[in-house]
């Protein structure tokens, strides 16, 4: 999956991940869109942000 990164942030979306690439500072994302999963979890603690890619250019989505 490669989202793509924009100029904006997405309004009401808080990310304070800064080893992401998305991220921006004042803890903001700039993806396009955003992904969570897993579809059929049951607590925060089996969430996880599917749009995170670290910033280091040599990861392949």
């Amino acid at each position: 999956m490669r989202i793509e990164k924009t100029d904006d942030h997405i309004d009401g979306v808080k990310c304070v991940v800064n080893t992401c690439y998305y991220y921006e500072s004042g803890d903001r994302c700039n993806a396009a869109k955003i992904e969570i999963q897993p579809r059929n979890a049951t607590n925060t603690e089996e969430t996880d942000c599917a749009t995170f890619r670290p910033k280091n250019n040599n990861f392949r989505a």
